[in-house]
């Protein structure tokens, strides 16, 4: 989503947009239309119609709201519509869903996804199913993956309750009659569901009609649980006494229900529905197991505005600002609705009012211990557990909660409390680090720090079988120059003279922790290869009485995971010790870049920063050299050497045949020549301010650079301000391609390709020379950042994207960028090469670089932000007593111009298995290299196609852990069988976010673009994703949203889950993607708040379009700004703030960034893709 431009109003948000259609979807084989919207797989053809069996045509969708998946017919999605003579929502307890380490049942038949239109079934059809069915609560059965009740006559003994899903059928004998089920009579009571360990419920319980309601009750036990993984057991059966709400009817597809129960069934019980994903409640004190946790702090409920409860009373059509309040949420905010929006219809004949606690029964039907007449089941009506006792047999829910499946919030919270108290101790081979939200220090002890190396996996498989089998990517993603926090201490520099780093003879490895010293200290054995090697006499040391040198918590080399050597001239290309490094800038002054403002913006900022150019020792001087040049069509080198009174400009006009048409004056010392660079800085914009020239080149640029620094014979860094796709007769002209046509289809591939080799090999002889790019673009329109891109992307360099430049806008944006860019520590003309131990291999590559050979990652520049990702594959068997080693070794040139080795050691363990293996992933890791494998697959595959590899890849990890690891306990309920029926969804533990978050990296708009999303905004942003380290994906994909309530003290509020149900109306939100700040302003919010922040009480006087807060006088102020400062700190881009006000057209691209919801390009919701992927992975298994 391009933030710099105003989305389209013409389409409504949500609706399809031309050139970017959503799946089609066939109901189930019998028919039966799930009450689930389908997931939003990668499909893209659907073109919308009226829904085949409608009686009233198709349900209309509000102008302002998302297009929803669920539609089918005319069912009412969302909180059925009330009785007319209640206008007050229903109340939800003020305590969250809890959500626990059970066993998650998805089960039931959920719906298919072809890609093609099937017909829809008939009425008649869809009765004589449904006459034919039914629904039972209880073990497995032989006849499917639904449930029946068991041949006893005892009540079905199941876990803890169940919280809403598609209801699974299983097939049985036609009804005696068509009459009416009936239930017992009322002096012969359901037996209650007994429980473990705990007293049944004591009160039959009426339910509220919304689908957002409570959660269990806190007196049901916990299931136990293995504490290694996610399960949710079973519930129990419906009761007999069954309300219904006063809701709509059903969809026309949708037969009644009836006839009594068949006469196999025993007990009084009549056909039950088993909702099939179900989540234990929480565990009392007393119970053993591991602690349940709550995701999200507890919602309040407060009383919504009057006049949305006035609108719900008289049944409008919720619009984009009408949407019925939801229980459960601050102020009365309405939610997302995760449905289509349709005329609500009024009560139903035979239906009882919806009933809530406290309250009386307004308009309901008879009292419920009476026989009902006979009624219509409609998926959307189904009531929701309330959180006083549950009920003798449970109810079922049209949705699941989203309070009661794998929270990422509460999952960072309980890994900041229990890591970040304690140093984290890298001394311990295979333990997992904190995650990157929790703020931790690191003390080596021998491996690299997490900061340095994150793994996929840090226990990892004996044998390439076992990879295969569980699919879990075995990835490294290493940042090489990684910043430290202060707190800790940078690598240590070791100087062993002439002779060098002690190395392995065999596999070239360099001295480590890992090698073995023997024979009294005279030799030592590699860890890598086993190779014994002499040590060299000025190295030698005695041993202890353990076999270690007694110098070894002296030599950094033998005692810590990171190091640097200084390297010796055999490591300098040519045998030559290198020259220091030169930066040049080269500014395009065509017409569009003076009139945006970004020459006079360029030139001004640069008199101050030359002098923060990189340098080792900030009291000594910077040795980098600077030069600069200004071009459209042809290019301006400048003479600014230290002995000139007015710098001295020379035209190259044929730029056919690029050359350096000066040698002496044109790199130069800042210092020596500063009043002629300031000088020329001056005048630059003053030269070119009437230009009238468009066109531009761009490829004899960066020839022109790189003859540059052949001449001075130096590594170095082009700087390149650039407006407009180069267009002029030049070497690497190009022409505009863009073609929103070739989007979703097989030839997409074709516009993230460059169009031709030229840049290709020009970035050759760029890493040749050690001369990195980074370009700085600012365009108004197409300009082909795919091509464009292929120089820094291959030279270690970086693309900035600054569309529709505004001076006064984007200003302070560009200009941190810039000055971050120039002054990073960096090294120059780097090779890096992973060298791992017999076994394993590194065999591919991901990043910002470029490889002549299968095992060198050439880096012409290499700064503190970049990562390169390898991925390891087996060639051998491991072996657990030895573990696996690896070790990356860089070569490069250091901004003060001396060589150096900077070496990062890392250990983990070796497993046989399965369970250790998914006991020690680390799914931010793991989602990481999974978004640089699908973008960079782009290049060559169709987007669905890489869509749908990543999904399978998904399944068939959490298939492998729930077939193999998943056993009778750990799914804390009774099971007649060796594992847990296939209706429950198990996640791992360390793997429960996977699903979230694979689906954050399915709806990005590289892989889901949406009708605004410019062909230029994915290529740019697939190429920055391809060098980010952990942190910065983990929030590029799954934003931070913080509520802004109580700022005291120096801790952050608690983060919300990114859903618009989190929204309060009275509240003001900061939400962080890793590229922009969006500050979000409740209508509603309070005058003390908008005082503080803005300086203007009232909502309507805030300035949407400011950039920067005003700096005020108050605490609330001030520690918002240092939030604000502290979170831009923390990234390697300038986020621009943005302030979006409730309802205002700048909220539809905040609401983009809200990834637990469906997106307007046809992304599923978060609980969507939990039930497709639990479809996934029973496909799989059965």
């Amino acid at each position: 989503m391009n933030v710099n431009q105003q989305p389209p109003m013409a389409s409504p948000y949500g609706q399809p947009q031309p050139g970017y259609g959503q799946p089609s979807y066939a109901p189930l084989g019998g028919g039966y239309p799930g009450p689930y919207g389908p997931y939003s797989g990668p499909a893209t053809a659907y073109q919308p119609g009226a829904p085949q069996g409608s009686a009233r045509g198709p349900t209309p969708v509000s102008t302002n709201q998302a297009y929803s998946q669920y539609a089918q017919g005319d069912i009412q999605n969302g909180p059925p519509p009330m009785d007319h003579s209640m206008a007050q929502p229903a109340h939800r307890p003020p305590v969250s869903q809890p959500y626990s380490q059970g066993a998650m049942n998805l089960s039931g038949p959920h719906p298919s996804y072809p890609q093609q239109y099937q017909a829809q079934p008939s009425m008649q059809q869809m009765t004589n199913q449904m006459s034919g069915m039914q629904v039972g609560s209880g073990p497995l059965t032989s006849t499917g993956p639904g449930y029946a009740p068991p041949p006893s006559s005892k009540p079905p003994i199941s876990a803890a309750y169940s919280a809403a899903a598609p209801p699974s059928y299983t097939q049985a004998p036609p009804p005696v009659s068509g009459a009416p089920s009936q239930p017992p009579p009322p002096s012969e009571p359901a037996a209650p569901q007994p429980y473990y360990d705990g007293p049944p419920p004591s009160q039959q319980q009426h339910f509220p009609s919304s689908p957002y309601s409570g959660p269990p009750p806190s007196s049901q036990p916990w299931a136990p649980a293995d504490s290694r993984q996610q399960s949710f057991p079973p519930g129990p059966p419906t009761p007999a006494q069954q309300t219904f709400p006063n809701s709509a009817p059903p969809p026309v597809s949708q037969a009644s229900y009836s006839g009594p129960p068949p006469s196999s069934q025993p007990g009084p019980f009549p056909p039950t529905f088993a909702p099939p994903a179900q989540y234990p409640a929480p565990q009392p004190p007393s119970q053993p197991g591991p602690p349940p946790f709550h995701s999200g702090p507890p919602p309040q409920c407060p009383m919504p505005p009057p006049s949305m409860s006035q609108q719900q009373a008289n049944h409008l059509p919720p619009g984009p600002m009408q949407q019925p309040p939801q229980p459960g949420m601050q102020g009365g905010y309405p939610p997302q609705q995760n449905g289509a929006f349709g005329q609500p219809r009024g009560p139903q004949p035979g239906y009882a009012g919806p009933q809530y606690p406290g309250q009386q029964n307004y308009g309901a039907g008879p009292a419920p211990t009476t026989a009902p007449t006979q009624k219509r089941l409609d998926p959307d009506s189904i009531p929701s557990p309330q959180v006083s006792e549950l009920p003798a047999v449970q109810k079922f829910r049209h949705r699941i909660d989203p309070d009661a499946i794998p929270s990422p919030i509460q999952v960072i919270e309980d890994d900041r409390a229990n890591k970040s108290s304690e140093p984290f101790t890298t001394g311990v081979k295979g333990q997992t680090p904190p995650l990157v939200t929790t703020n931790f220090q690191v003390k080596d002890q021998g491996n690299a720090s997490p900061r340095f190396i994150r793994c996929t996996a840090y226990n990892i498989p004996c044998t390439a079988d076992m990879a295969k089998q569980s699919q879990v990517p075995l990835a490294a993603v290493i940042k090489p120059l990684a910043m430290l926090p202060p707190d800790e201490t940078r690598p240590y520099i070791v100087d062993h003279g002439e002779a060098g780093p002690i190395r392995c003879n065999r596999c070239k490895a360099y001295m480590c922790p890992y090698m073995q010293f023997i024979e009294g200290g005279r030799r030592f054995q590699c860890g890598f290869c086993s190779c014994v090697t002499d040590v060299p006499p000025h190295y030698f040391q005695h041993l202890d009485h353990t076999g270690k040198r007694v110098d070894c918590c002296d030599r950094p080399e033998l005692s810590l995971g990171s190091y640097e050597f200084v390297a010796t001239v055999d490591y300098c290309k040519n045998n030559k010790l290198p020259q220091p490094p030169s930066f040049i800038f080269f500014i395009d002054v065509s017409y569009n870049a003076v009139k945006s403002g970004m020459v006079n913006i360029v030139c001004q900022e640069l008199k101050t920063l030359l002098d923060y150019l990189p340098r080792e020792n900030p009291e000594v001087d910077s040795v980098v050299r600077v030069g600069f040049v200004t071009y459209n069509k042809v290019l301006h080198f400048y003479n600014v050497k230290s002995s000139l009174a007015q710098p001295q400009m020379m035209v190259v006009s044929d730029v056919s045949d690029m050359f350096l048409p000066l040698l002496d004056g044109f790199l130069v010392n800042v210092n020596d020549s500063r009043m002629v660079i300031e000088s020329l800085l001056d005048q630059i914009p003053e030269m070119f301010a009437d230009t009238r020239e468009t066109e531009t080149v761009f490829g004899p640029v960066i020839q022109a650079g790189l003859e540059a620094l052949k001449a001075a014979d130096c590594a170095g860094k082009l700087f390149l301000f650039h407006s407009s796709l180069p267009i002029a007769e030049a070497p690497g002209k190009l022409k505009n391609r863009e073609d929103k046509k070739l989007v979703g289809t097989d030839k997409e591939k074709s516009l993230f390709q460059p169009q031709s080799g030229f840049y290709s090999n020009l970035s050759k002889e760029c890493v040749a020379q050690g001369c990195c790019v980074d370009l700085f673009l600012f365009p108004n329109q197409y300009v082909d950042v795919a091509t464009l891109g292929v120089v820094p992307v291959s030279t270690g360099g970086s693309v900035y994207k600054y569309t529709y430049f505004q001076a006064e806008m984007d200003r302070e944006r560009f200009l941190n960028d810039l000055r971050r860019d120039v002054q990073k520590p960096m090294g120059f003309d780097a090779v890096m090469r992973v060298r791992t131990s017999t076994g394993i291999r590194a065999t591919d590559f991901f990043g910002s670089f470029f490889m002549s050979n299968t095992t060198d990652v050439e880096l012409a520049g290499l700064d503190c932000d970049k990562t390169v990702t390898v991925e390891f594959r087996h060639d051998d068997k491991l072996s657990e007593d030895t573990g696996a080693l690896m070790q990356c070794a860089v070569l490069y040139t250091s901004c003060s111009g001396q060589r150096r080795l900077r070496v990062h050691n890392m250990a983990v363990n070796c497993c046989s298995q399965l369970a250790d293996l998914y006991r020690n992933c680390e799914t931010d890791t793991i989602i990481n290299f999974f978004s640089k494998y699908a973008y960079r697959s782009l290049l060559n595959t169709p987007t669905k196609t890489v869509r749908d590899t990543l999904v399978n890849q998904c399944a068939q990890i959490l298939a492998c852990y729930r077939k193999n690891c998943a056993s009778p306990s750990s799914a804390g309920q009774v099971s007649h069988s060796h594992s847990p029926p296939l209706g429950q969804l198990i996640l791992p533990e360390c793997m429960k976010l996977l699903p979230v978050y694979l689906n954050c990296v399915l709806k990005s708009d590289v892989l889901q673009p949406g009708a605004d999303v410019s062909v230029d905004d994915r290529a740019y942003l697939r190429q920055l994703l391809s060098c980010m380290d952990v942190s910065e994906s983990h929030v590029f994909f799954y934003p931070r949203l913080l509520p802004l309530v109580k700022l005291d003290g120096g801790s952050l509020p608690m983060a919300v889950r990114n859903s618009e149900e989190r929204l309060s109306k009275g509240g003001v939100y900061l939400l962080e993607t890793g590229l922009y700040l969006f500050l979000w302003v409740g209508a509603n919010a309070q005058q003390e708040l908008l005082s503080n922040i803005f300086g203007t009480p009232t909502f309507s006087q805030i300035d949407p379009n400011m950039t920067s807060l005003p700096e005020l006088d108050n605490p609330f102020s001030q520690r918002l700004r240092e939030i604000i400062v502290s979170f831009r700190s923390q990234r390697s881009r300038y986020m621009k703030l943005m302030v979006v006000k409730q309802e205002d057209k700048a909220e539809l691209i905040f609401k983009h960034f809200l990834c637990e919801d469906k997106s307007a390009s046809g992304g599923a919701s978060y609980v969507d893709f939990l039930c497709h992927m639990h479809k996934e992975i029973r496909q799989l298994l059965s």
